[in-house]
């Protein structure tokens, strides 16, 4: 660090404020959006901060800090600083170290199911900053211009990656949308078995522990294995509640609708949130998946949905749900040509998610260089 920076602890330097305890339903209004930890909640006809930062006090997520601009309420969830004397410290270099110091914040936090911020150890937290205000806005005025470069490189990235997945949507669209005069629309449940696994209840103290599937483990094409737990299944329920090679896996619940085929060589069981469906053609095990995928891009998918609140892709929907059917010796050129199309777009969104990651390193790198004195 430069000899002609200081160091100090937060609370030397800076007012530290906590937000005040408000509830949607009785103080929310239409004005004035309600920050905490997070983002805006609800909105309330009153402000108590204006161009602020803010630190999560309470349930902080990994963006523990963040400048806010413009009219705001700072619920209890969240604190604000300020420098106490704006000759020793710039507001707008305070809020750029913060942004640098976020990592180390979050890594305060206590709790597991909800992690709170240790305050007396935050309060300690060291600041360091040069002792010439002429310096801080120099150092700010570089930042800006870094950030609003990397912000927009960022942006056209995530474009990219934007127009990528909606390229392999369109194609499924026209596909779809340029049926031939030999198509013809089903029902699934004219032309596949479909079945829920097993609740979760059910026999609890029977069988042998099996490690199954959630509806929190399927992914859009894929399935999330990591950290499976165990039911005890049944050796007679092995064939109901399992699914093999091939079968195509959709969430009845929690994430109506999203699917994945089963590949592996394994059977595998899964709980009551989901269904397994085996057509009686085989090769449009993968086809429905396709067409499940666009139906929920396109948000048709939607009106076969129940409930108000939570809603579910039930068996009775799903057995409603229509979809188009050619040829089956037309469905294998159809299904290589998706499946080749697919693996060039994830190989482009590969490139452009890791742009932004490289990016958001990039900004990383660049902070910790400003306030370790060596930009």
């Amino acid at each position: 660090m430069k000899k002609d920076w200081v160091i100090k602890k937060l609370d030397e330097v800076c007012e530290i404020e906590y937000g005040t305890r408000v509830v949607r339903k009785r103080d929310g209004g239409r004005i004035y959006p309600v920050y905490g930890g997070g983002g805006a909640t609800f909105f309330m006809d009153i402000f108590n901060r204006e161009n602020c930062l803010v630190v999560a006090r309470f349930a902080m997520s990994e963006k523990c800090t963040r400048f806010i601009k413009g009219k705001f309420f700072l619920n209890d969830s969240g604190l604000s600083i300020k420098p106490k004397n704006i000759d020793e410290i710039s507001q707008k270099f305070l809020n750029l170290q913060f942004l640098h110091l976020n990592d180390y914040i979050y890594a305060l936090a206590r709790g597991t199911a909800q992690k709170n911020l240790n305050v007396p150890v935050f309060r300690k937290l060291e600041i360091h900053f040069p002792k010439s205000l002429k310096e801080q806005n120099q150092i700010v005025e570089v930042l800006d211009k870094a950030f609003i470069a990397i912000a927009t490189a960022k942006a056209n990235a995530e474009q990219n990656l934007k127009n990528t997945k909606e390229l392999f949507v369109s194609h499924l669209q026209n596909t779809f949308e340029n049926k031939g005069d030999d198509w013809e629309e089903k029902c699934v449940g004219d032309v596949a078995k479909h079945s829920l696994g097993k609740m979760l209840d059910k026999n609890k103290n029977k069988g042998v522990p099996k490690k199954y599937l959630r509806n929190q483990s399927v992914r859009w094409f894929e399935f999330d294995l990591d950290g499976l737990t165990e039911m005890l299944f049944l050796d007679s329920e092995k064939e109901k509640y399992t699914a093999k090679k091939g079968d195509v896996l959709i969430c009845e619940g929690g994430y109506p609708g999203r699917a994945a085929i089963w590949n592996k060589d394994y059977p595998i069981y899964f709980q009551k949130a989901i269904h397994r469906v085996r057509f009686y053609q085989l090769a449009y095990n993968e086809w429905f998946l396709y067409y499940l995928f666009l139906s929920d891009s396109n948000g048709s998918i939607k009106q076969y949905f129940t409930g108000a609140g939570i809603q579910h892709f039930t068996g009775k929907s799903l057995h409603k749900f229509r979809i188009p059917l050619p040829p089956i010796k037309a469905v294998k050129a159809f299904v290589t040509k998706f499946h080749s199309i697919s693996a060039k777009t994830k190989k482009l969104e590969a490139i452009y998610q890791q742009k932004i990651v490289d990016l958001e390193e990039l900004q990383k790198s660049i902070l910790q260089k400003a306030f370790n004195g060596e930009l």
